[in-house]
């Protein structure tokens, strides 16, 4: 097998980087715009511009913007029924946010080192956590990232607490990272958002592997110890009804 050439997987992380710059906040872009934000040669980012709109990744409407291209609409498809949850898996979630007083409930799934976010219940409350489907968490802080990591060795935890804020944070990210090993839950207080709380348990696939973490989220206010000690019994049911559905990622499909 030949060997990978290490300038054209450095040009598809370029384009991977370069796409990642739209999203709702910003659904159009100008050259001069991505120039800025990639810090890469002007000449660089028109080539890839180029080859993105060949590709049909990218779409320019005329007037000097580019927007996301058709091509990405059967992607985003493919990717919607691939992560769509069968209406069982979401019953599950819907009871564990009624069992949880009406907290809001996400499904979150490893993306390098970070968390995503691939399925939602709303809770009730009028005071709550609003994390959209899609979104893009760091691995190092949250109940939901420490269940993630909850496999991981010393030295993989170490890199993931390097991207966070605290110099220092590598040890007490080991240390939440095993106790949610050791107990098969995990909760948090403020680690990502002052007055956010959580509390997450690990979903599996049908080899035992770990595949995702199922978390309730709230005010940090409604998360005391005392209610936290009452839904966890209904989180770790819930986790355990969807490792049994193993339907994470279109799993069986």
């Amino acid at each position: 097998m030949p060997e990978a050439d290490p300038g054209g997987v450095r040009s598809v992380q370029r384009a991977v980087d370069l796409l990642a710059l739209y999203d709702a906040e910003h659904p159009s872009r100008s050259v001069r715009e991505l120039v800025t934000a990639t810090g890469l040669p002007k000449s660089t980012v028109v080539r890839l511009v180029h080859t993105l709109e060949q590709c049909g990744l990218l779409w320019s409407r005329g007037d000097g913007r580019t927007v996301p291209g058709p091509g990405l609409l059967r992607w985003a498809e493919l990717a919607r029924t691939t992560w769509q949850l069968p209406e069982e898996a979401l019953a599950r979630l819907r009871a564990l946010s009624e069992a949880g007083g009406g907290e809001s409930v996400g499904l979150y799934v490893r993306q390098g080192d970070a968390r995503v976010c691939v399925a939602r219940h709303e809770g009730t409350r009028s005071l709550r956590h609003v994390v959209h489907v899609g979104a893009e968490m760091p691995l190092w802080a949250g109940a939901a990232g420490h269940v993630l990591l909850s496999r991981s060795d010393h030295a993989a935890v170490t890199a993931v607490a390097a991207q966070g804020p605290d110099p220092e944070g590598a040890a007490l990210l080991w240390e939440r990272v095993r106790r949610a090993a050791e107990r098969g839950w995990s909760v948090s207080h403020g680690e990502r958002e002052a007055g956010i709380s959580g509390a997450a348990a690990p979903v599996f696939d049908a080899e035992g592997r770990l595949t995702a973490a199922v978390a309730l989220g709230g005010p940090t206010v409604r998360f005391t110890d005392e209610a936290v000690a009452g839904f966890v019994p209904a989180l770790l049911d819930t986790a355990r009804a969807l490792t049994a559905l193993g339907s994470i990622g279109g799993t069986g499909r």
